[in-house]
C-alpha cells in the first residue's frame, strides 16, 4: 500500500534499485583480462594457484588485502531521489 505521489509497491523498487547498484558495483570490482605473472604494486611473483582461483588478478595477496582494508563502504541508502523519499 502506497501513499502520496508514490506508486503500489514503489518501497520494494526501492528496494530492488538499492539491490541492483550494490550487485554492479561488486561486479566492476573483480579482476578481469590477463592474470599478471608478478604484482603491480610490489613487483612480487603472484602464485600460480592464485591466479588460476581468480582470472585476472594484478595483485599479490598483501597488496590485495590493503587495498581491500582502504576500500570505502558504500551507504546501503537508495540515493535515486523518488518523490516519496523526499517527502520523509
Amino acid at each position: 500500500m502506497a501513499g502520496g505521489f508514490a506508486k503500489d509497491g514503489a518501497v520494494q523498487d526501492q528496494i530492488d534499485a538499492t539491490l541492483e547498484d550494490a550487485v554492479k558495483r561488486a561486479r566492476e570490482q573483480l579482476p578481469h583480462g590477463e592474470s599478471l605473472s608478478h604484482c603491480e604494486e610490489c613487483d612480487s611473483p603472484i602464485p600460480a594457484a592464485r591466479r588460476k582461483a581468480i582470472p585476472g588478478v594484478h595483485l599479490c595477496v598483501s597488496c590485495q588485502a590493503e587495498l581491500d582494508a582502504k576500500q570505502v563502504n558504500h551507504s546501503g541508502y537508495n540515493r535515486r531521489g523518488s518523490k516519496d523519499s523526499q517527502l520523509r
